[in-house]
């Protein structure tokens, strides 16, 4: 009930301040400019930004994470453990809405999902914020044939389902934050699933930050509390690096997990014992007819 009342208060407080950024100014739209950059590619570590995807470009992410640092020289900190990885595809059917499928390697997790970009922070100020959301359904299409008859999942029992809204700001030419309170649910989630927890909805509130360094690169952070359970919250540093249409971000958080539901019911290590690295690469294509 503390975590319900904990989003409801977020969302209205985000609400709150949409109505009023609504309120402000008069100029005409072609005297507003849209602040770019707010973060440096669609993903940021895990989460959704507010970065849109312009009408016909098709955004193309490989995410990995390996097994944990203290595996040592011996198993090359992590990297011979094993690897969970995420390709995505996300295509822009407008200046405002994208829709995106997934496919997690970890329990085969394929996941549809779309983003509205619902306000943009504009430079003269009568817009202080960026405002996307974000929602998507999954289906976990792993084989649980060794199971017993009568225990395994039917298709009903696979369904997993999440929702949240992205709100960003940008701080001059340096830094960005964002704040992203997320919701997601398993229909039934079994032992067998690579989850930790045993709890059918899941609230968090994701917390994303950038500095830009250089031209072309960043300090990034991300921290995801969780608020209705007892799991232990998701830490990631990284370093984003910006080379035409690629962006390469390199990381070290404290979850294998990549998809939404995943990150917030997962297990996550204790920071700065259990980090693992990860490593997304981003790519955008034009497929409009002036590409």
């Amino acid at each position: 009930m503390k975590a319900l009342v904990y989003c409801c208060c977020t969302l209205a407080l985000l609400w709150g301040s949409v109505f009023h950024a609504l309120g402000q100014g008069e100029k005409d739209a072609d005297e507003r400019r849209e602040v770019e950059d707010i973060f440096d590619a669609p993903r940021h570590i895990n989460l959704l930004t507010v970065e849109p995807l312009t009408k016909k470009t098709m955004h193309f992410t490989l995410m990995h994470t390996f097994g944990t640092l203290d595996g040592g020289v011996e198993n090359l900190f992590g990297l011979d453990n094993g690897a969970n990885i995420m390709i995505g595809f996300e295509y822009g059917l407008g200046e405002r809405v994208s829709i995106g499928l997934s496919r997690t390697s970890v329990d085969k997790v394929y996941q549809l999902y779309g983003r509205y970009h619902l306000l943009r922070q504009l430079e003269d100020g009568t817009m202080p914020f960026s405002l996307s959301l974000s929602g998507g359904a999954g289906v976990i299409s792993g084989d649980y044939s060794y199971l017993p008859t009568d225990e395994q999942p039917d298709f009903a029992d696979r369904m997993l389902y999440y929702a949240q809204a992205m709100l960003a700001r940008k701080f001059g030419e340096k830094i960005s934050l964002a704040l992203t309170p997320t919701f997601a649910h398993f229909a039934n989630p079994l032992p067998v699933y690579q989850i930790e927890g045993t709890q059918n909805s899941y609230f968090a509130l994701g917390l994303g930050g950038k500095w830009q360094v250089t031209k072309s690169s960043s300090l990034t952070l991300q921290w995801i509390p969780n608020l209705n359970s007892d799991l232990k919250n998701n830490l990631g540093i990284g370093w984003d690096i910006k080379a035409g249409q690629h962006v390469f971000q390199m990381y070290f958080v404290t979850s294998s997990a990549l998809n939404e539901p995943y990150l917030l019911a997962g297990s996550n290590g204790v920071p700065g014992e259990e980090f693992r690295l990860g490593f997304n690469v981003n790519r955008l294509f034009f497929l409009g007819n002036d590409w």
